[in-house]
């Protein structure tokens, strides 16, 4: 993971002017941007969108065509009319081919694996299991997320710790997985901007449990890290962000079928959280319990999860 006391990270994409996104200026000032409102109808009246169609979208949300009611309207869209596994798939590979893809050392291909979860109230597993399994031999380049609804990200943690820096470059994630093993990011300009721009739209337009929008924001940050194993942890229950259990499994469907659409082999497990996850909740008090869990102690439900986890990893 990355040290407190790194160079000052670099300006990662914002949705910049307006509601949701874009750089403001006149709708039709940038290429796209009259053909927006055809795609947000074709999807709001229930219609496909061709792999062209959600290529074109994702450009214009990167290059900064798309205005914020644009990105919001076609994110309710999706929310109200959902995506099936191909629409899904290329919504995940142009979000994924939006930035830099990750390349490693051919001797680390069977050493690269990965968890992610779906969140969930003290969900601090990630702060444990990606130095646990770097400890084993692994490889882990984590790229995470920030919080979503109820729920605290595992980035928003790690920057409880005064001087931390979740913001690395591809160069910089190497050093770290070359001296350490493991390390825990979040997007940027390089990696997977299409993303960092959704996914804080999401946040504010009551899209969070969006399926697709979910699976494609999961697995396009995944699907450039380049790994030989996915393990996520699909979360359920008073706690969670989906407290319906069958939704929880489409989601799990879902995530499995795009992914290996995607050449993953991803293994999806569902977990049950209707109370949160050990003891302690809140940003800094997750990470003093992590911490705790990493020497040996912690609350047994943690440590078991840990373990449950890092067996599919690996």
């Amino acid at each position: 993971m990355a040290a407190p006391g790194t160079p000052a990270p670099p300006t990662p994409i914002a949705p910049g002017d307006g509601l949701l996104g874009g750089r403001g200026g006149p709708p039709d000032s940038m290429p796209g941007a009259k053909q927006l409102p055809v795609l947000i109808r074709r999807k709001r009246d229930g219609g496909r969108l061709s792999e062209e169609d959600i290529k074109g979208f994702i450009s214009a949300v990167v290059e900064g065509s798309a205005q914020g009611a644009q990105i919001g309207a076609m994110l309710m869209a999706i929310r109200l009319q959902g995506m099936d596994l191909e629409e899904t798939s290329a919504l995940t590979q142009a979000m994924a081919r939006s930035g830099e893809q990750l390349q490693w050392p051919a001797a680390w291909h069977q050493q690269l694996v990965d968890k992610h979860s779906t969140g969930g109230v003290g969900d601090k597993v990630s702060l444990i299991l990606a130095p646990a399994l770097a400890a084993c031999g692994c490889k882990v380049p984590m790229i995470s997320g920030r919080g979503l609804g109820h729920t605290g990200g595992t980035l928003d943690k790690l920057e409880s710790i005064p001087g931390f820096n979740v913001i690395q470059s591809p160069q910089q994630m190497q050093v770290l997985l070359e001296q350490v093993g493991c390390c825990i990011v979040g997007q940027s300009k390089e990696l997977v901007p299409a993303d960092g721009i959704l996914y804080a739209a999401r946040d504010v337009t009551a899209t969070v449990d969006s399926l697709p929008l979910i699976t494609a924001s999961i697995l396009s940050k995944k699907a450039v890290e380049g790994l030989s194993a996915l393990v996520i942890d699909v979360k359920f229950g008073g706690a969670a962000v989906f407290p319906d259990q069958e939704k929880a499994r489409e989601l799990a469907r879902a995530l499995v079928g795009v992914g290996a659409d995607l050449g993953l082999r991803v293994a999806a497990a569902l977990t049950a959280m209707d109370n949160p996850l050990g003891r302690n909740v809140g940003h800094t008090l997750e990470v003093e319990e992590a911490l705790l869990c990493l020497d040996g102690t912690g609350p047994p439900d943690l440590r078991d999860l840990v373990t449950r986890l890092g067996k599919g990893s690996g």
